[in-house]
């Protein structure tokens, strides 16, 4: 469906790092044709409840972009991100050959279309090392082999690829840590595995409790493995229940990832919702 002048706000649910239906992390996309009060864009994203729901609106020669959970606005989102240039190539806003621009809480963020894949440019946020804790221990409920943190996430990687797959972390703890949330991570078991690492992520504290595919956790995976493994570029997987394939490049203090996107369905705010603020 092509944009024209009688689509007013026209929302999007899109599966993003997703190669098939109902797969990856889905997102909401809200393209917005006039400005929305932070308080109608949080109450959207509640009555969304998903795990992300994106904002657009055209802002010069970019896109002002905004991402929000059910319960708060955060300042970086990867498949939200993902999900919106897919929308906005689908949709033909812009070409496939043309570069997409967003303005965002964490700078200028790039995406370019390759093929099926989108390749997003995001800012590294690198992991510091913190002692583990007590508490960490406690909320994970397995071994820390080493711990980290950087502004927005606690980093842990724990002994092998099955205990990040069988954690299952005591939630109420995992929000009192006081971060976004908690990213936790292997060295596939498998060399021959078509992935290097897995991780997963719990966001209780910001409304949710597993995020079936976080983009801005590989800003964070990315800068680790690719020292540690001593590489450029690296393929992650998150092993939520659903699951996502993360591609991923170092480019000094940027990070490349890649993935794949698909609609579920479209349609329209309704006039009620609009003028509902």
């Amino acid at each position: 469906m092509k944009l024209g002048s009688d689509h007013l706000f026209p929302v999007y649910q899109v599966d993003a790092f997703a190669d098939k239906p109902f797969g990856g992390n889905p997102a909401a996309v809200v393209f917005l044709m006039g400005p929305r009060t932070d308080n109608w864009m949080q109450a959207f994203a509640a009555e969304m409840n998903l795990s992300e729901t994106a904002f657009f609106m055209r802002k010069g020669d970019a896109y002002q972009l905004r991402w929000f959970t059910p319960t708060t606005e955060v300042d970086l989102c990867g498949h939200a991100t993902l999900a919106t240039a897919h929308v906005i190539w689908e949709t033909e806003l812009l070409m496939p050959d043309e570069e997409i621009r967003f303005s965002t809480k964490s700078g200028l963020i790039r995406a370019k279309k390759e093929g099926d894949w989108i390749a997003l440019d995001f800012p590294a946020e690198t992991p510091e090392p913190t002692k583990s804790s007590a508490a960490l221990a406690k909320a994970l409920g397995a071994p820390i082999v080493w711990a980290g943190q950087n502004r927005m996430d606690w980093f842990l990687e724990l002994e092998n690829e099955a205990a990040v797959r069988n954690l299952a972390p005591n939630m109420e703890a995992v929000k009192a840590l006081g971060n976004r949330g908690v990213i936790v991570t292997a060295a596939a078991d498998d060399p021959e595995s078509p992935y290097h690492f897995v991780s997963r992520f719990f966001g209780p504290a910001v409304g949710v409790d597993e995020d079936p595919v976080t983009g801005s956790a590989h800003c964070a995976l990315a800068p680790y493995w690719c020292e540690k493994l001593d590489r450029t570029a690296l393929v992650g997987y998150q092993a939520s229940p659903r699951g996502g394939t993360v591609k991923v490049r170092l480019r000094g203090n940027r990070v490349e990832l890649k993935g794949k996107a698909i609609t579920i369905f479209q349609g329209v705010v309704s006039k009620n919702a609009v003028g509902n603020e």
